[in-house]
C-alpha cells in the first residue's frame, strides 16, 4: 500500500468527519462515520472495537488490526478515545484515524504500539497518548525493532514516560508527526537501514530530540529535514550525551538540512564520530553549548549555510587528538556568544564563533559579538592545515585566535575583515592563553607554520 492511497483514504475519512461537531474525547464515533470508514478499509467499530469505554480495547483493537492485516487492507479508527496498550502490529498493518480524533491512550505494558521483523506497516492520523506513565527502560511508546517499509505520518506521540518513538534496524519514514512531552528521547533510531525524518515537530524532550546512534562506527544514511524541535531539555545529565535537538553518534554519512531549532540544554545539532555529516541551512537558536558540533573520531563533515543566534560556542571542529579532521565551515552567520555560567573556569575560551582543528577550510562566514574569540584555530599542539579566507569578524575580544605552541602546523589567515576588537585582531595562543602582540601588523614576530597575508584589520 503506497504512501499516496494512505493519505486519500485519510483525507477521506477528515473531510467525512469536518460536516459535523467534534466530539468529546469519551464519546463513541457518528454512526454515520463509521459506516462510511467501511468503504476505506475495515471500520474499527464494526469489529467490537468501542470509541470512548471506559474498558480496555486491548484484545479487541488486536483482532481488528490482524483480521485488517490478514486481508492487506487498512483498519479505519473513527473519532474517539480508545484504551490500549501492548498492540502488536503484524507485516503489512495499517492504522488510519482522523487526525487530532482518534486517540490511543496507553494502559500499560511494554508499550503503546510495537512490531518487530513486522515490514510495509503504517500508521496515518493517530494521536497517540502516553498520559506521563513510565515505559520500560530503553522502549518506545512506539517501538519497532528490524522493521522495513515503516511509515508514521500526520501523527501526534503525546506525553511518552520514556522515549516517544523509538526505532531499531527500521528503514521508513516519520513525516509531519508531533512528538511533545517524551520524558527521554522523543525520537530514537539505532542502526538505521535507510531513514527519513522529515517536517515534523518536536517538543519539550527530556534529554535529546532525534538520536541517531549505531552499535559500531558506519553507514548510517539518516535524512533529518525540516524539523522543528523546540525546548531540549538535559534530565540526564553528563558532559554532552543530552540536551541535544539532534545527535548523531557513530552514524556515518547522516544529512541535517533546514531545520529550525530552539532552546537547547547542549548542542542543536552534535555529530559525535559521525564522519561525512553534513550540516546545512539550519537555524539554532539559544543553545546552551556549542550550537553546530563534529566531534572526536570523525573523518568528513561539512558545515554550511546556517546561523546561530546565541550559543557559548557556535560552530566546534574538534578532537584531532581523537582522530576528528576534514572540514568544511563555509557562509554560516554566528552571533551573540557568551558563556552559560556568569563565571566560567579560565583554563578555557567561553563565547566563540568557530573553533576548528585540523585539514579544514573557514571561509565566508560572519561572527559578531563574541566574547572571547571569532575564530578559535587550533588547540595547543592539536593544530595541522587550515586555511580561514574570506571571513567577517565583528566585536570579539580577539578576531582571530591561533595556537602558536611547538606542534602546530600549517595554517594560513587571508583576505579576512575584522573589525571591533579589544585585545588584538589575530593573536598567538598557548591554549586558552594569549602569548602574543598582534600578528596581522607588518613587523609582527614571524611563526613558522603561520601565514598572515592581505587581511583588513579596522
Amino acid at each position: 500500500m503506497d504512501r499516496r492511497k494512505l493519505l486519500q483514504w485519510s483525507g477521506a475519512v477528515s473531510a467525512l468527519g469536518a460536516t459535523a461537531a467534534m466530539p468529546e474525547r469519551t464519546a463513541a464515533a457518528p454512526a454515520s462515520v463509521s459506516a462510511s470508514a467501511s468503504a476505506l478499509g475495515l471500520d474499527a467499530a464494526q469489529m467490537g472495537v468501542r470509541a470512548g469505554s471506559a474498558d480496555d480495547q486491548s484484545a479487541a483493537l488486536q483482532r481488528a488490526i490482524d483480521r485488517a492485516a490478514a486481508a492487506r487492507v487498512p483498519l479505519v479508527l473513527p473519532p474517539g478515545v480508545y484504551r490500549a496498550g501492548a498492540l502488536k502490529l503484524p507485516a503489512g498493518a495499517q492504522l488510519i484515524g482522523m487526525r487530532g480524533a482518534t486517540r490511543l491512550v496507553y494502559g500499560g505494558g511494554p508499550s503503546l504500539v510495537r512490531a518487530e521483523h513486522a515490514d510495509n506497516i503504517s500508521l496515518t492520523g493517530l494521536t497517540l497518548d502516553g498520559m506521563g506513565r513510565a515505559l520500560p527502560p530503553h522502549e518506545g511508546l512506539l517501538h519497532f525493532e528490524a522493521c522495513r517499509g515503516v511509515r508514521i505520518v500526520d501523527c501526534a506521540i503525546l506525553g511518552a514516560g520514556g522515549n516517544g518513538i523509538a526505532l531499531a534496524t527500521v528503514a521508513g519514514e516519520v513525516t509531519g508527526t508531533t512528538i511533545a512531552d517524551a520524558a527521554d528521547i522523543a525520537l530514537f533510531s539505532y542502526d538505521a537501514l535507510g531513514l527519513t525524518i522529515s517536517r515534523n515537530t518536536i517538543a519539550n524532550a527530556g534529554n535529546n530530540g532525534i538520536q541517531m546512534i549505531r552499535s559500531a562506527p558506519g553507514h548510517d544514511g539518516t535524512l533529518v529535514l525540516d524539523n522543528r524541535i523546540d525546548n531540549t531539555r538535559n534530565r540526564a545529565g553528563g558532559s554532552g550525551e543530552y540536551g541535544n535537538a539532534i545527535n548523531a553518534h557513530r552514524a556515518g554519512d547522516v544529512i541535517v538540512r533546514g531545520n529550525l531549532i530552539r532552546r537547547c540544554a547542549f548542542s542543536g545539532i552534535r555529530g559525535n564520530s559521525a564522519s561525512n555529516i553534513q550540516i546545512t541551512g539550519n537555524t539554532v537558536h539559544d543553545a546552551g553549548e556549542t550550537a553546530l558540533y563534529s566531534e572526536f573520531a570523525f573523518e568528513g563533515a561539512v558545515i554550511a549555510q546556517n546561523i546561530v543566534d546565541g550559543a557559548e560556542t557556535g560552530i566546534s571542529v574538534t578532537n584531532f587528538n581523537e582522530g576528528g579532521r576534514l572540514a568544511v565551515v563555509q557562509g554560516n552567520i554566528l552571533r551573540n556568544l557568551k558563556p552559560k555560567d556568569a563565571n566560567p573556569p579560565p583554563d578555557g575560551l567561553w563565547g566563540i564563533g568557530i573553533n576548528v582543528e585540523a585539514d579544514t577550510t573557514v571561509s565566508a562566514n560572519v561572527v559578531e559579538n563574541a566574547r572571547d574569540a571569532g575564530i578559535a584555530v587550533g588547540w595547543g599542539s592539536f593544530l595541522r592545515d587550515v586555511a580561514v579566507t574570506g571571513n567577517v569578524v565583528r566585536q570579539a575580544s580577539i578576531g582571530i585566535a591561533v595556537s602558536v605552541v611547538p606542534g602546530a602546523r600549517s595554517v594560513l589567515i587571508s583576505a579576512n575583515v575584522v573589525t571591533g576588537f579589544r585585545r588584538g585582531a589575530v593573536v598567538g595562543m598557548d591554549h586558552a592563553r594569549p602569548i602574543t602582540g598582534e600578528l596581522a601588523k607588518d613587523g609582527a614576530q614571524p611563526h613558522a607554520h603561520l601565514s598572515i597575508t592581505g587581511n583588513r584589520i579596522g
